[in-house]
């Protein structure tokens, strides 16, 4: 069973320096994290989230489909048949650039499209802290700080803190099962 403890803030300098004193408390940054209605600049470095590794296997993937295409163009031309076409030679790389650029292409366009749903843990309909009316804010105007706890006991020193540090509104959202 996990209890998230949420607080609403005004600005995201307000849940920035929130993060940060409840990182100065002791809370763990993997129990920590924010939502918000745009991105706030600096809030990586104060959540200490890792590089998303997205780059590199788009990188690795269109390496990947670029050497298969062409080396599926040149088994299938220069050696399992090797038909002589105009006159040209039965390996032109030339001839294989726009295939190979579109597998390149294809390759890590899909794998960042499944890689970001996986990182994203997509599709999840549902999450604990839609429950929580007041939470619909945070797509349109609010600015929330989530605590995740493992015991309902563990919440309520969290709501003290998130008080302590001006949020309009706390509260204490428990998973179902």
């Amino acid at each position: 069973m996990r209890y998230w403890v949420v607080g609403e803030f005004g600005s995201g300098e307000e849940v920035k320096a929130a993060l940060r004193r409840l990182g100065e408390l002791g809370y763990a940054k993997e129990t920590l994290d924010a939502f918000s209605p745009y991105p706030v600049e600096g809030i990586e470095e104060v959540l200490e989230l890792k590089p998303s590794p997205l780059r590199a296997w788009a990188f690795v993937a269109g390496l990947t489909g670029a050497a298969g295409a062409y080396a599926l163009q040149w088994w299938t031309n220069a050696v399992d048949y090797p038909l002589n076409v105009g006159n040209r030679p039965p390996h032109s790389g030339p001839a294989f650039v726009p295939i190979t650029f579109e597998t390149m292409v294809l390759f890590a366009a899909l794998t960042l499209f499944f890689g970001l749903m996986w990182l994203f843990r997509f599709p999840r309909p549902h999450h604990p802290l839609f429950e929580l009316e007041s939470f619909r804010t945070a797509s349109t105007g609010g600015f929330w700080v989530s605590v995740t706890t493992k015991r309902r006991e563990e919440a309520e020193p969290v709501l003290g803190h998130l008080r302590e540090l001006a949020a309009r509104n706390t509260a204490v959202v428990e998973e179902k099962e």
